[in-house]
């Protein structure tokens, strides 16, 4: 048997296991490797953390972290993928570890019942411990999705944020240190807090396919960003409409005069 990530290797469990993965064309056991020592921490286990989360723990990243205060509710089988109809009332964040787990032995995975917030983020992500290669962003309103944004400037940590209702879907990676622009710099101060935000999944609807579609755009994007390190929505939003069954990307700039990270 090979050794493990200390010495930079693939065991022969892993080998097999994503050896259609490490013949494509541009990635490699490097690539392999990089995602197998990655820290991804995904914010809310719902529609789109549900297949993130799962497509990169089949792929092989090594360690995940889900945060989600949520418990699980009859209306959400439709859609969250990683959940049974024996799992409604318990938390998201570890029945969806628990099922990772499930999926991949051969990664880490574990769900914290919180809310991340700017005075909890320090210790909610570990920061003391190392800072996560990835913050993923699946949640489901502009309130939480300023805050997650804040943090990801405010700790210079990358942030690939994605965005699911009815049968539309967002999706940017924005990389702090490099200065380019942040959530804020797109979207503005669209909401000032989760009370006035009013379009979400529970008002306003989602078709199952959409959140399964994003989640996996989503884990795309990811798996490109700490396989490969490469960004393929650098300075891009792409925008996802289902009805018309059409994908384009919009750029964006950044804001000189934004109030989170022109400071930065």
């Amino acid at each position: 048997m090979t050794h493990s990530l200390e010495t930079g290797q693939l065991l022969d469990e892993e080998l097999l296991r994503y050896a259609r993965q490490i013949l494509l064309d541009g990635w490699d056991i490097d690539a392999q490797l990089r995602l197998k020592s990655a820290r991804v921490v995904i914010i809310g286990a719902g529609g789109l953390g549900c297949p993130a989360s799962e497509t990169l723990v089949r792929a092989g990243l090594g360690q995940v972290h889900l945060i989600d205060d949520d418990v699980i509710e009859a209306s959400n089988l439709q859609r969250q993928t990683l959940f049974l109809p024996e799992n409604i009332g318990q938390p998201k964040a570890q029945t969806a570890a628990t099922m990772l787990k499930l999926i991949n032995p051969l990664i880490t995975a574990h769900g914290t019942v919180a809310r991340l917030n700017e005075d909890n983020a320090y210790e909610l992500l570990d920061m003391a411990v190392s800072k996560p290669d990835l913050l993923l962003d699946c949640t489901d309103n502009f309130a939480t999705r300023d805050i997650i944004n804040r943090i990801s400037v405010r700790y210079q940590i990358p942030l690939l944020s994605a965005s699911a209702i009815a049968m539309q879907g967002q999706l940017a990676l924005f990389e702090p240190h490099l200065n380019t622009g942040c959530y804020h710099c797109v979207f503005g101060s669209v909401v000032l807090d989760e009370a006035n935000d009013e379009r979400t999944c529970a008002n306003s609807g989602v078709l199952a396919s959409t959140t399964a579609i994003m989640g996996n755009l989503q884990s795309n994007a990811a798996l490109q960003y700490l396989g490969l390190t490469k960004n393929p929505l650098t300075n891009k939003l792409l925008l996802w409409d289902g009805k018309q069954m059409q994908q384009r990307l919009m750029g964006y700039r950044k804001d000189p005069e934004c109030p989170v990270c022109s400071s930065h």
